[in-house]
């Protein structure tokens, strides 16, 4: 029974992904407009940051989103097809559980934050005000 249920759900997901990725690509906004001083302090700014995530989970989708409207060039892992991202998600943020903020200090620490929720918000308070 559980291979069956396995196996429908995977099929599921071979059939969803493409979905999932055309409404991502249709419905992506543009991104808000800078000065090119206050883009070049931003994108210094995103240097330091990495977004662990899996392409076609609707949350990652939910974040790619918000760094679109934001105009963040924010490096992009995929822990699902990368062994190597996986192992870093894993051992760095305790868990493999995406999407995943990986933000790198200037003092040298590092902070994992998860939830779409929360990373949005992390961004729009960070890098949202004009």
């Amino acid at each position: 029974m559980r291979i069956i249920i396995r196996t429908f759900f995977r099929g599921l997901r071979l059939v969803l992904a493409p979905v999932v990725l055309i409404a991502e690509k249709l419905s992506t906004p543009k991104s808000i407009e800078r000065s090119p001083e206050a883009q070049a302090e931003v994108d210094s700014a995103c240097e330091n940051l990495a977004l662990y995530q899996f392409r076609t989970c609707p949350f990652c989708v939910k974040v790619r989103k918000e760094i679109a409207r934001l105009g963040l060039p924010i490096e992009v892992r995929d822990a699902q097809l990368d062994p190597d991202h996986r192992k870093a998600l894993a051992e760095g943020g305790g868990r493999i559980k995406v999407p995943c903020l990986k933000i790198a200090h200037d003092d040298g620490r590092e902070e994992w934050l998860y939830e779409s929720d929360a990373i949005n918000a992390w961004l729009h308070q960070r890098f949202g005000a004009a």
